[in-house]
């Protein structure tokens, strides 16, 4: 259940927005509005969850008294320009991942959110997650002894037609910034800093990557492997690799989902397995980060602070560089 009594307003009424609106209200988060550039949609939205305020416009939303706290929905191409928006009308911020389009606007966002000093985490909701909790758990517990990997896939088939926001570079398409992030920012939270980056892929005339890999070296001499793709369906696992044990993570890795933990003596005896008890998609927990941070007085998240978040973003600058050659 929610630890606060804050008010949530939503900028966006796209799909992204209406999964997270049905994982927080029933479970008693405050969301108190929904803002749109289409009045006719904010509406419908509102009227479809319940939600008792719908603007037409974002600057409406961030100057309702209600809202205490906004969830940023739209592309990841508009994040800077909609977080700034909310931050100079010094609102709280958690926003869609990928959090911007390059470092340098991760920078920029963080940078005007310490200056006003307004709470704002990146929305990688995976991370807060049961199933994340759990590994983490076993990590620190040393059951896996010194990590040493992390493999990650995330795969899918979308939307490639003519107009699809996928393959429009002006509105951030590609598959690194819609699927690849995961597995950089898994492996990033697992493994740390990354201190090398070997990336290939296949990119269209217009630089759009549509499926690429990418080798990355971290501090303390972890190795990931990631590869992503938006032109078919891969395997969409995970696995963390250390000295004492191994824990796959079963496909979609990033959702709530079950985890397999081995010796690494003996990879066929099963040391755990690990059933989650799900409950909705499971977006409520990042927001249920978000409101314990602002009731404790934090602007950053210890999970997922802004300095990880601006380094995952210029690891993201360093692959898609790579990628288009």
């Amino acid at each position: 259940m929610p630890t606060t009594s804050l008010g949530w307003g939503l900028l966006g009424a796209g799909g992204i927005a209406g999964a997270f609106a049905r994982d927080l209200i029933p479970r008693g988060h405050r969301v108190v509005a929904v803002g749109s550039r289409d009045a006719d949609r904010a509406s419908a939205f509102a009227d479809r969850h319940g939600i008792p305020h719908a603007h037409h416009g974002y600057q409406a939303l961030v100057n309702d008294p209600d809202v205490d706290v906004i969830y940023v929905a739209t592309p990841h191409s508009h994040h800077l320009e909609h977080a700034l928006l909310a931050i100079e009308a010094g609102k709280h911020l958690l926003v869609e991942k990928a959090f911007t389009i390059t470092g340098d606007e991760a920078q920029t966002l963080a940078d005007a959110a310490r200056a006003r000093g307004v709470f704002v985490m990146e929305a990688m909701w995976s991370r807060f997650l049961p199933t994340m909790v759990a590994v983490r758990e076993r990590i620190a517990a040393g059951d896996l002894g010194e990590l040493l990997s992390v493999t990650a896939d995330h795969s899918q088939v979308l939307d490639l037609s003519p107009g699809s926001r996928m393959i429009e570079p002006s509105l951030g398409g590609g598959a690194l910034l819609d699927l690849g992030v995961y597995c950089v920012s898994l492996a990033h939270d697992l493994l740390g800093p990354v201190t090398r980056i070997q990336a290939s892929g296949v990119v269209d005339d217009a630089g759009v990557d549509h499926r690429g890999a990418a080798i990355l070296d971290h501090e303390g001499g972890g190795i990931s492997t990631v590869t992503f793709s938006m032109e078919a369906l891969g395997a969409n696992s995970a696995t963390v690799v250390g000295t004492a044990g191994v824990i796959e993570l079963q496909p979609s890795f990033y959702e709530w989902v079950r985890y397999s933990r081995r010796s690494s003596g003996d990879r066929s005896a099963l040391v755990e397995s690990y059933e989650p008890e799900r409950d909705g998609r499971g977006m409520q927990f990042q927001a249920a980060e978000v409101e314990r941070c602002i009731a404790s007085g934090r602007l950053e998240s210890e999970l997922m602070p802004l300095d990880e978040s601006v380094a995952i973003m210029r690891v993201m600058d360093e692959i898609r560089r790579q990628l288009r050659g």
